[in-house]
């Protein structure tokens, strides 16, 4: 596997995200810039909202999908043209394992941010492992990954 670039993620971001798993529903949010300088920025899930406004257009629920939106979005996206840009986005995967799905492809595809993705495995409110994905083509593929112990 290729760990370049952000691979190396401080433990302190990875223990972070963690700590805000939000299980049974998935936890978001993105790492601005990298090593000691890395900023953790959790966000609001709205995908509950979105579901309720519209359930046909947002089948899913906050527990198997999520959306940034609003303010974060914005800080996200700025983030691109700023010093230190957003390098990591996150999301848990409560129950279901640390896995790039169809949705979290298309989804990336969609918005093209040039940054890497981490999944973090959450089951019964414990932390079973993370792995990060990089963009590789239409893809995207492991990078990197975190036992939970390294969690």
């Amino acid at each position: 596997m290729n760990r370049a670039r952000t691979s190396s993620r401080p433990r302190t971001s990875r223990r972070s995200i963690a700590r805000r798993a939000e299980f049974p529903k998935e936890c978001c949010g993105f790492i601005l810039g990298e090593g000691d300088r890395a900023e953790l920025v959790p966000c609001i899930n709205r995908q509950d909202q979105l579901h309720a406004l519209d359930p046909e257009a947002h089948p899913r629920t906050a527990e198997n999908g999520y959306n940034i939106g609003g303010k974060q979005l914005l800080q996200l996206v700025r983030s691109f043209e700023s010093e230190q840009p957003a390098r990591i986005i996150y999301h848990s995967h409560p129950r279901v394992g640390a896995y790039f799905s169809e949705e979290d492809t298309r989804a990336a595809l969609g918005a093209g941010y040039p940054c890497d993705y981490l999944v973090v495995d959450v089951q019964d409110q414990r932390i079973v492992e993370a792995k990060l994905f990089r963009q590789d083509g239409e893809r995207y593929v492991e990078i990197a990954r975190f036992d939970g112990a390294a969690i």
